[in-house]
C-alpha cells in the first residue's frame, strides 16, 4: 500500500532536500561548442558594439538640419561629396549642404548626423542630389557602441545559451567562455516485457518507450543523459545497474517497478541504497512515482507507463533538475486560456490533463517558485478568443500526445473544471 504524498510536495521534497546539492564544476568551451550549454559566470564586454557610427540602410548621408523643410515638390538640393566603401573608413567630411553615398552598415562620414534611404533621393547627374524627406538626427544609423558598451554585463550566470546569445558573444570577439559542465542523468528502464526500441517485439513483449523520452526531456532541461541497458524484472540485477548508475552519474532515473506490485522493486533498491522522500504521489497518472536520496544523489522512481512517466518528469523532476543545471530556475512556459470543455474529476486526487490549445495565446515563462499567476490571454481583433481543449486518453498511450501542446493540473479537491473556466496551461 502506497502512502501518497501531495503533488506539490513531490515537486518541493526533492528542492528542498537538495537545495545544496548543485554541480559546480566548469569548463571553458569554445563558441562552437556553446548551445545548449549554461554560463558559469557573467560575461562582461571587453569591447563596444558596434565600433563606430554605421548605416542601418542603403541611401546618403546627410547634416541633418539640410532636409528640414524638404518635400517632393520642392527637394533639399546637396552636392555629392563622395561615397563611402564598405569595410573602409571614410575619407571625405559631409559638411553642411553636402551629402555622401553610404551602403547598410557602411561607417558614418564625419561631420554626418543621418541617412536619407535612397528611394527618397534623386540624383539629376550633374554632382547634385534632391533629398525628398526630412530626416532628424540620429535616423537610420546606429551610433557606437549603441548595441554594447565596454564593461557593460551582457550575460549573466545561468543564462542556458541560444543562437542569438552565441551571436552576441562573436560580436565582441568572445571566442570561447566558461560553462557549468553537463549534469549527468542515468536512465534505466524495466521490465521482463521491455525491449530496445530499435527490435521488433515478440509476443506480449512491448518496445521501450520511456528510455529515449526521458533522455531526451534531460537534454531539454541542458542535462546530459546517460541510457543504462534494460534491466528485467529481478532485484539484484536493478541493484547492480542502480549502483552503477549512481558512481556515474549526479541523478538517476528508473522507469518501471515503481508500484506496489509483488515484483516491483524500485523501491526496495531505493530504500537498501539511501532513503525515500516518498513513494506515491496522490495524482492521475502517475500514483507510484518515488523519490529517494540515494548518497547524497536524488533517484526518481517513475510510473512505467510513458504518459504518467512524462508527466511526472514534468512536474516532478525537472525543477530539480534545472536548478541542478544552473538555469536561474526556470522551466517551461505556461499561458491561461478558457477551457473549451469540461472536465470531471472526482478521484480524490490531482489530475494532470493533456489539452490542445487553439487561437493565439500570450506566452510567459513559468518561475520555478510558481509564484504569481499567467494573465487570461485576450482575443484577437476578430474577437477570437484563445481557449484549450482537452485530449482524451488513457496513461499508456503516448501517441495522444502528439496532438498537445501541454497539460493543466486538477486540484484534488475539486469536482473537475467546468467549460468556460480559465486554467493555467504548462506548455510541453
Amino acid at each position: 500500500m502506497l502512502t501518497v504524498v501531495e503533488l506539490e510536495d513531490a515537486r518541493s521534497m526533492p528542492l528542498q532536500r537538495f537545495a545544496d546539492y548543485a554541480v559546480r564544476r566548469t569548463c571553458v568551451v569554445s563558441l562552437d561548442e556553446a548551445l545548449g550549454r549554461v554560463i558559469a559566470c557573467d560575461v562582461v564586454a571587453s569591447e563596444g558594439v558596434p565600433p563606430f557610427d554605421r548605416s542601418t540602410m542603403d541611401g546618403f548621408a546627410v547634416v541633418a538640419s539640410d532636409t528640414f523643410g524638404c518635400s517632393e515638390a520642392l527637394p533639399a538640393m546637396l552636392t555629392l561629396a563622395g561615397e563611402v566603401d564598405m569595410g573602409v573608413a571614410p575619407t571625405c567630411t559631409c559638411l553642411p549642404g553636402t551629402c555622401v553615398r553610404i551602403p547598410t552598415g557602411g561607417q558614418m562620414p564625419q561631420g554626418a548626423n543621418a541617412v536619407v534611404m535612397l528611394e527618397r533621393c534623386e540624383e539629376y547627374g550633374d554632382g547634385t542630389v534632391g533629398i525628398m524627406k526630412a530626416v532628424a538626427p540620429g535616423d537610420n544609423m546606429v551610433f557606437r557602441y549603441d548595441d554594447v558598451k565596454p564593461g557593460q554585463p551582457v550575460l549573466f550566470a545561468g543564462t542556458k545559451l541560444d543562437p542569438h546569445h552565441v551571436g552576441s558573444l562573436a560580436s565582441m570577439g568572445i571566442m570561447e567562455c566558461s560553462v557549468f559542465d553537463a549534469v549527468t542523468v542515468g536512465i534505466i528502464s524495466t521490465g521482463d516485457e521491455i525491449v530496445d526500441a530499435a527490435c521488433e517485439p515478440i509476443g506480449a513483449q512491448m518496445r521501450d518507450v520511456n528510455a529515449p523520452m526521458l533522455a531526451s526531456a534531460v537534454q531539454a532541461c541542458g542535462a546530459r543523459p546517460i541510457r543504462y541497458p534494460i534491466v528485467p524484472d529481478e532485484y539484484e540485477a536493478l541493484l547492480h545497474a542502480v549502483r552503477r548508475a549512481l558512481g556515474e552519474c549526479d541523478m538517476v532515473l528508473i522507469s518501471g517497478g515503481s508500484s506496489a506490485g509483488q515484483r516491483d522493486n524500485t523501491a526496495r533498491v531505493l530504500s537498501e541504497l539511501g532513503s525515500l522522500l516518498y513513494h506515491g504521489v496522490a495524482v492521475k497518472p502517475g500514483k507510484p512515482t518515488m523519490c529517494a536520496d540515494v548518497q547524497g544523489k536524488p533517484a526518481f522512481g517513475l510510473p512505467g507507463h510513458p504518459v504518467a512517466a512524462y508527466f511526472m518528469f514534468l512536474e516532478a523532476v525537472r525543477p530539480l533538475l534545472a536548478r541542478m543545471c544552473g538555469t536561474s530556475g526556470r522551466h517551461g512556459r505556461r499561458v491561461c486560456v478558457r477551457l473549451r470543455e469540461g472536465i470531471p474529476s472526482n478521484h480524490g486526487r490531482s489530475e494532470i490533463v493533456a489539452v490542445r490549445l487553439e487561437g493565439e495565446p500570450d506566452v510567459v515563462p513559468a518561475l520555478e517558485s510558481e509564484s504569481g499567476h499567467a494573465v487570461l490571454s485576450q482575443g484577437d481583433a476578430c474577437g477570437n478568443e484563445p481557449s484549450a481543449i482537452p485530449v482524451r486518453s488513457k496513461s499508456g498511450l503516448i501517441s495522444s500526445l502528439a496532438s498537445a501542446d501541454g497539460y493543466i493540473v486538477v486540484g484534488r479537491n475539486t469536482e473537475g473544471v467546468p467549460a468556460g473556466q480559465a486554467v493555467e496551461v504548462r506548455l510541453f
